[in-house]
């Protein structure tokens, strides 16, 4: 092998497999030493060594210069291929890798090339990736030839090659649509603070402009809703919300949880929670559909959220007092001063930082330990209590039905026997027209099955 055939080759591999020169000419010197060592023998001490400018080869053996032609003839031919292909691979697969490691979290777009048993595969041009069931939007499915945009969600190294994983259920994908829809995210004039998501059902997305002149809530939405629209069809028209952010958890609670209109937020520093007061009209649109508009509101803020009216917070508060003042070793003032910090349950008090309650009520750390204690155990007994009732509610719900129809088949059956005493009482009693129209009548009246709700 001439010096300017292994610049070449060198140069060649560089360019087609986008590995660095350096682990090309070190993939040839490895090849090379253990062609020779299984020449000379393992405890050969072999050094081989290419100039990087000229190609040329140098080699020493236990420290004897050994001749260039040697190195390069017949000597370990096969060896030194079989070396060569397997460190060009190494390099490929690792140069693949970091290529991609870099990009976790980055949108790409592929074309789908085969789709089985709910998983697809992507080819993104180099390489192929995946697409997992458990990472696709619910719902969603993928032809042969379907240009698809996901995420990079992992890179890893698996034997020779390089395992990638997308994902279409991640907040990034969300994140990276807005910025491609979006010029002013990519200037830099609006800024994602925070994103929250369902995915396939409802996304919310927290924004704001460091220009006073633009409006970063219209500037997303665009005119007539069109850059918004595009993101929606994209994704499977997943609904999204996007939200005004503001600093302060007082302004950007009721932002995350429109479109409900929010009357006062509490915020309870040592538990981390925000309660927030609405009227009874608006309960039900700030819980939203089975918890889900409050749930993405608390992922947004980073915050638990409980949403309840003005009357339900006061039972709990009078509730809250009596239990906790019931509770040995803790009095009543207390109990204020622990509801008014936002503890309104056992739960609650049970994960209270010990030292907190010592310096709140100046007690011991032996009293603490006991009142905690305490909570635990009436937190458990209510969870308990709280489990046995959904159940027999479900019980209930399911015996609900049951009844119903059964009454609806003992009218129907009623009905059937009037009906037949009205045929016999008219084919024995042609003479008397009047006792058969009272039966007729009757028959009539058993036959119309009772209505509920009425």
């Amino acid at each position: 092998m001439k010096p300017e055939e292994i610049l070449r080759i060198v140069d060649a591999i560089h360019r087609d497999k986008n590995i660095d020169k350096e682990i090309v000419f070190q993939a040839i010197e490895s090849a090379l030493v253990t062609a020779l060592v299984r020449h000379y023998g393992e405890d050969a001490e072999v050094i081989i060594q290419i100039d990087r400018e000229s190609g040329a080869i140098a080699g020493t053996c236990d420290g004897t210069n050994i001749d260039p032609e040697e190195i390069t003839g017949r000597i370990g031919a096969q060896t030194a291929k079989q070396v060569i292909i397997q460190k060009i691979r190494e390099a490929e697969r690792d140069s693949i890798h970091d290529e991609y490691e870099e990009q976790v979290g980055q949108m790409v777009s592929g074309l789908v090339t085969r789709f089985d048993g709910g998983v697809a595969t992507v080819s993104l041009g180099a390489t192929e990736a995946i697409l997992p069931r458990s990472e696709q939007i619910p719902g969603e499915s993928f032809h042969v030839n379907e240009r698809v945009r996901a995420t990079i969600f992992e890179v890893r190294k698996s034997g020779s090659r390089v395992k990638i994983i997308l994902s279409r259920i991640r907040p990034q994908l969300v994140q990276r649509l807005f910025e491609q829809e979006i010029p002013e995210i990519i200037d830099g004039i609006i800024e994602i603070r925070a994103i929250s998501r369902e995915p396939g059902y409802r996304s919310k997305v927290a924004v704001i402009s460091s220009d006073n002149r633009v409006d970063c809530v219209g500037a997303c939405v665009g005119v007539r809703g069109n850059r918004i629209k595009n993101i929606v069809e994209e994704l499977g028209g997943e609904r999204i919300d996007i939200v005004r952010w503001n600093d302060d958890l007082q302004v950007l609670v009721p932002n995350a949880l429109q479109p409900a209109e929010v009357d006062e937020v509490i915020l309870c520093q040592m538990l981390g929670r925000g309660i927030v007061l609405v009227r009874e009209d608006q309960l039900s649109l700030a819980i939203g559909r089975r918890g889900q508009n409050v749930r993405l509101a608390s992922k947004l803020c980073g915050w638990d959220i409980e949403i309840m009216t003005r009357e339900e917070l006061d039972q709990q508060i009078e509730r809250a007092v009596d239990g906790f003042s019931s509770i040995e070793g803790l009095e009543e003032s207390v109990a204020e001063r622990l509801v008014g910090e936002g503890f309104l349950s056992y739960d609650d008090l049970s994960v209270i930082e010990p030292d907190d309650l010592m310096e709140m009520g100046e007690l011991s750390a032996e009293a603490v330990d006991m009142i905690v204690n305490e909570a635990e155990n009436r937190a458990t007994v209510a969870e308990v209590a709280a489990a046995d009732e959904r159940r027999k509610q479900r019980e209930q719900e399911h015996v609900e039905p049951v009844s119903v129809e059964a009454n609806a088949d003992s009218s129907v059956e009623n009905a059937s026997e009037a009906g037949e005493e009205v045929q016999e009482q008219e084919s024995t009693s042609q003479g008397e027209p009047m006792d058969a129209e009272i039966a007729s009548g009757e028959a009539s009246e058993a036959s119309t099955p009772p209505q509920s709700g009425s």
